[in-house]
């Protein structure tokens, strides 16, 4: 079932959702000059050593470079569902 659900596009995020999503990469990159891969990558990183220590709802993380005359900023808005308490857990 979930094979079709790909195939003919009725999963849980949106054309427009896409679209949205794409775009704010483009805006990335150009205030930036960072491409778009090189961000992506960097967010996987984020994720995959975040997961070590929380779980964390992968699907509504948003990263963001904020940039002024003087500096660059990493902006990240990451929902956090719990902390993993006795330490790393591993799966």
């Amino acid at each position: 079932m979930d094979f079709l659900k790909k195939l003919f596009g009725s999963g849980s995020e949106t054309s427009g959702q896409k679209a949205k999503d794409r775009l704010r990469i483009v805006l990335i990159h150009d205030r930036t000059d960072i491409s778009p891969q090189l961000l992506d990558n960097l967010r996987k990183e984020i994720v995959h050593v975040l997961v070590k220590y929380m779980d964390i709802d992968e699907k509504k993380i948003e990263i963001d470079l904020d940039r002024d005359e003087k500096a660059v900023a990493l902006v990240a808005n990451i929902p956090v569902l719990r902390i993993k308490r006795s330490g790393v857990e591993t799966k």
